[in-house]
């Protein structure tokens, strides 16, 4: 079985290897202070610290086996290459959203580095993957749990 590969850009790629630093670093050396006192206070059976430490430590060395998993399995679009004829992955598209009758603004990026907090839709989630391979004026309808959203593509840039 193949491993997914993870298409992201420059920035996305030094975000997951800050994150992954912090994590080998300062977190381990963290959660094994919190352990090492919690070992102090003697008996494990009952000693809501230590599971709570030993918990962390699992949650840590899950995210850092993951991490670097992606790292590893990672395709790194060039920004300076990305095309303007259509969405893909790297592109900062400005639509027309109908529904609430106003312009935004997403960033397409990959999967490993969504954030739709701040307007950077995955290329697989449902807008993003609509969007993808669409032009200026093209008017895109999108199933959404709660029907069916429309917008039109305004603009396609770089990064």
């Amino acid at each position: 079985m193949s491993e997914k590969k993870y298409v992201m850009t420059y920035d996305g790629i030094k975000k997951l290897e800050e994150e992954l630093e912090y994590l080998k670093t300062t977190k381990r050396k963290e959660i094994t202070e919190k352990i090492k006192v919690a070992l102090s206070f003697g008996d494990l059976s009952e000693n809501a610290e230590y599971d709570e430490a030993k918990n962390e430590q699992a949650f840590v060395e899950g995210r850092i086996l993951q991490l670097e998993s992606m790292l590893k399995n990672a395709s790194v679009i060039d920004e300076s290459e990305v095309s303007t004829d259509a969405v893909n992955v790297g592109a900062i598209v400005k639509l027309k959203d109908f529904d609430f009758d106003e312009e935004v603004e997403y960033t397409i990026v990959g999967s490993a580095e969504a954030d739709p907090m701040n307007f950077k839709i995955s290329n697989e989630s449902p807008v993003g993957n609509a969007l993808m391979g669409k032009k200026v004026g093209q008017i895109v309808e999108v199933p959404v749990p709660d029907g069916i959203s429309k917008f039109e593509i305004l603009q396609i840039r770089r990064v």
